[in-house]
């Protein structure tokens, strides 16, 4: 299955930096939402976010694979849509992490919705560049 969002980003950190930031939930908080995740396959888990009136803030979630420190994938279900959130980390030539994102299987009718995909893809943008300062932090 094609992805329906692909992001690339580049971070100066280790690969191993960039795997705890994906996997652990105290530094999740601090570049997605809050959560009750833990890297195994199986585990269910929610992301929790500010409610607004077209949302109810929560994100229903399960893990799908755990490869560390190269994929890491689970479930996003939320608002009615449930697609897959692959996450895949290569160390590059500069000692720092390639990380490669993926969001797949949203519906028909959500891709034909304008501006759906896209809204996607800079929220994901935002979360990344999160996910860079938090990194740079450390």
């Amino acid at each position: 299955m094609k992805p329906d969002v692909t992001l690339d980003f580049h971070y100066k950190s280790s690969i191993d930096k960039v795997w705890t930031a994906l996997t652990d939930s105290e530094q999740l908080a601090k570049w997605i939402w809050d959560n009750d995740f833990k890297p195994e396959v199986g585990h269910k888990f929610q992301f929790r976010a500010e409610p607004n009136e077209w949302w109810n803030g929560i994100v229903d979630s399960e893990v799908l694979v755990v490869d560390k420190p190269h994929t890491l994938s689970y479930l996003w279900a939320s608002a009615g849509e449930t697609t897959t959130v692959t996450w895949t980390l290569k160390e590059s030539a500069d000692g720092g992490t390639d990380l490669h994102f993926e969001q797949s299987g949203f519906s028909e009718e959500t891709k034909a919705r304008q501006g759906a995909i896209e809204g996607a893809k800079y929220s994901w943008t935002m979360m990344g560049e999160q996910l860079e300062k938090l990194l740079a932090a450390k």
